[in-house]
């Protein structure tokens, strides 16, 4: 019997009628002030007792936990959505060739060139730089070069971003618009990489924000309730920014880097810490550690030789490492650390066991096999981009030869005790967390290829968990940070998981997205 009795502490929003993945039963759920308060039996309250309560009928959608994005370059991610995509580009010769294809076009109509596509530009003085973005020369059967690219560009200072951003392809006039040193190949890697990219997104801050909150639409849309932003630069502020400015679509973690760790301690920061002026959205994220580079890039540092030579780059080594984990320690950071290959996962491992802290390993796509269980005994967590394994795993082919079954190695991790976050690394995955968990659950994409390392895969209700902070189901006193879906996530296709139609998002019981209910 219908329960009519006026509650003092009403909820504000009902989601009525939804179910949970696997379930048949309908149930209500009850929020207030942005936690999940009730969840019971659909209509079972009813009358008097919903008074002033915004109800909103879900007709037996089904509801998840909110979704997080445990790694992303924000700003990169939204500047790159402007910028001419060569990404499609099989050789360094047809890379060139889209560059100089849409030059010509500016030149045949720069307004309207210009105003349609102004984001591909880099700063402004003295002409714009060109910027592309996507490039995988790790599986090219020929190489960039700085003669190939000034053949194709006539002087116009232009810069192609790798897909990974561990590398930069310059023409003369970009290099020496910058003052930078370039070899025949015209390329440069890792740090000086980074510092190229930061300065070509220099643009208006309000240019810049305003992409990036079409970015956070889009992500809310998908069902992304949250981010951890790496983007390499002092992030609280610009943060604090936007949000001042009406961003409220996402929570953000931003991560800080060890050059602001001074600065940051300075001021009080913590990892966990609500920013003060942050709107209950911002967070003080991990310390963001690089040691080694790229696979793409061969600067991912293994313990075994490239087919070319050498054993790629290690940034940071053992022993400064282990002081920059004892100094997050004692500052009330958590260690992020970036490592990709085997070598630098070794590393990153025997540092953590040093200091004695927990922590999360960056990536972690090249791990060897007597590694696997130092995840679990070291109580660390494996913050993972399933989708890179199926864009690279020509690369790895080509690059780790005969071992590619310790490479993106979800499954293995996940057995030895690892805690699991996915995450795209927006820009270089897309900012679209169904990819991300198709690509953990069925190690392929719809290309016609088999799977990659089928035997790496995650169950759906896994990846869904690495997905929501390990929440598996909507449960009382979560935040009410939900999902609202058209279809049972555990159930449907693989072909319609990938692309779940997402219904509703809800941060803290307040909409984000409202498509069409």
């Amino acid at each position: 019997m219908p329960n009519n009795a006026p509650d003092p502490a009403r909820p504000r929003v009902v989601l009525s009628a939804v179910r949970q993945p696997g379930q048949i039963l309908l149930c209500d759920i009850f929020i207030t002030d942005g936690v999940v308060a009730q969840i019971v039996p659909a209509g079972s309250v009813a009358g008097p007792a919903l008074d002033g309560t915004q109800v909103v009928d879900l007709d037996g959608r089904f509801v998840i936990p909110g979704l997080w994005d445990e790694h992303v370059h924000m700003t990169q991610c939204a500047l790159a959505a402007g910028r001419i995509d060569v990404s499609g580009a099989a050789s360094a010769r047809e890379a060139a060739a889209v560059v100089g294809s849409h030059l010509a076009k500016q030149r045949s109509a720069p307004a309207e060139y210009r105003a349609s596509g102004g984001a591909a530009f880099g700063p402004d003085a003295g002409g714009p730089t060109l910027v592309g973005v996507g490039f995988r020369d790790a599986v090219w059967g020929d190489t960039p070069s700085l003669e190939l690219l000034d053949d194709a560009t006539a002087g116009v200072p232009s810069a192609l971003i790798s897909h990974d951003l561990h590398c930069v392809w310059l023409n003369s006039a970009a290099a020496t618009r910058y003052g930078v040193t370039v070899g025949a190949n015209g390329l440069l890697r890792e740090d000086p990489a980074f510092e190229l990219t930061r300065e070509l997104g220099r643009l208006p801050d309000e240019a810049v924000d305003a992409l990036i909150g079409d970015a956070g639409r889009a992500a809310a849309a998908r069902g992304i309730v949250g981010i951890v932003d790496f983007e390499m630069a002092w992030n609280r502020d610009p943060w604090l920014r936007r949000i001042a400015a009406g961003f409220d679509y996402l929570r953000v973690d931003a991560g800080v880097y060890p050059q602001d760790l001074d600065r940051a301690v300075g001021e009080g920061m913590r990892t966990g810490q609500p920013v003060p002026g942050g709107g209950g959205l911002l967070r003080v994220g991990p310390l963001k550690v690089l040691i080694d580079g790229s696979l793409n890039t061969r600067t991912a540092y293994c313990v075994d030789p490239y087919p070319n030579g050498g054993h790629g780059m290690l940034t940071v080594s053992e022993a400064e490492l282990l002081e920059l984990l004892l100094r997050a320690r004692d500052a009330g950071f958590v260690p992020a650390v970036h490592a990709i290959g085997d070598g630098a996962n070794e590393v990153a491992l025997n540092a953590f066991a040093a200091a004695g802290i927990g922590g999360r390993i960056e990536h972690a796509q090249f791990v060897r096999q007597q590694d696997f269980a130092r995840f679990g005994g070291l109580g660390l967590t494996a913050s993972v981009q399933p989708t890179h394994a199926l864009d690279d795993r020509d690369a790895a082919d080509s690059n780790w030869p005969g071992r590619t079954e310790r490479a993106f190695p979800l499954r293995s991790l996940l057995d030895a005790g690892a805690t699991l976050a996915l995450g795209s690394d927006a820009p270089v995955a897309p900012l679209e967390p169904w990819t991300t968990m198709s690509a953990a659950t069925t190690r392929a994409r719809g290309d016609g290829r088999g799977p990659w390392h089928p035997e790496q895969a995650l169950t759906r209700q896994e990846a869904l968990a690495a997905s929501s902070r390990g929440r598996r189901r909507i449960s009382v006193g979560d935040p009410a940070d939900v999902v609202v879906l058209d279809a049972d996530p555990l159930t449907v296709p693989d072909a319609g998981f990938a692309k779940m139609p997402v219904a509703a998002t809800l941060l803290a019981g307040r909409f984000t997205h409202r498509g069409g209910i």
